[in-house]
């Protein structure tokens, strides 16, 4: 029987403890002994790179908040040339960490790859310090979605200030996605107030999954 080993721990912001297991060749990231991501479940991050390369132009400016085991990263790298840049907020300097020691043929390379800056800093205070090099692509996978399960901090992010703050980090016809763990009513009716076209859209766990367990806010800057 093959066993599961702790390869590593640390504490979030909030002081839950965190852990990153390895299982037969897969890993998993826990939070107070739940499991937040695996890499066996990485459809809806790759789902969301997708929608978010859509009519991206030369030179694409893209922010990735939430690190987690790079799914999002690497899809985004694949459908963006050499000349795009793509900046990446990861609030843990222990995922990052752990990425490069543990992980670094899953995805951990990616790190280094040129067009790539890791920015070790909650996703909110890079978005806040853009100016006018804002992006066309922002892709939200913070937490849990607007339902907050690592930092309760990361629920400014969801607060129309902090959606505010998002529409205006955007080049204009840019686009913001939220991965969400769950549907949100609230959350998506708060951004039809601010977008010019909102859509929800179900993404699975995994490319069998019969169902779609989790959702991807589309929302796109006029």
């Amino acid at each position: 029987m093959k066993i599961t080993r702790t390869l590593a721990t640390s504490t979030s912001p909030d002081g839950e403890r965190i852990t990153l297991h390895e299982h037969d060749g897969h890993y998993f990231l826990k939070v107070a002994g739940l499991q937040l991501m695996s890499t066996t479940a990485s459809s809806s991050e790759e789902k969301m790179a997708e929608l978010s390369c859509v009519n991206l132009p030369p030179k694409p400016r893209v922010l990735i908040g939430g690190l987690g085991f790079g799914f999002t990263l690497k899809r985004v790298l694949a459908l963006t040339g050499a000349d795009a840049v793509v900046d990446v907020a990861e609030l843990l300097p222990e995922i990052v960490g752990w990425n490069r020691e543990f992980m670094h043929e899953v995805n951990g390379k990616l790190l280094d790859d040129p067009r790539v800056k890791i920015h070790v800093d909650d996703v909110y205070n890079v978005i806040d310090r853009c100016g006018n090099d804002r992006y066309h692509a922002i892709l939200l996978d913070v937490d849990n979605g607007p339902d907050p399960f690592v930092q309760n901090v990361n629920e400014r992010l969801y607060a129309k200030p902090g959606i505010v703050r998002i529409k205006n980090a955007l080049q204009p016809g840019g686009r913001v996605i939220f991965w969400s763990a769950h549907p949100d009513k609230s959350f998506a009716k708060s951004l039809e107030g601010l977008f010019k076209n909102v859509e929800c859209i179900g993404a699975k766990a995994y490319p069998k999954a019969k169902r779609f367990t989790h959702t991807l806010f589309v929302a796109d800057r006029d």
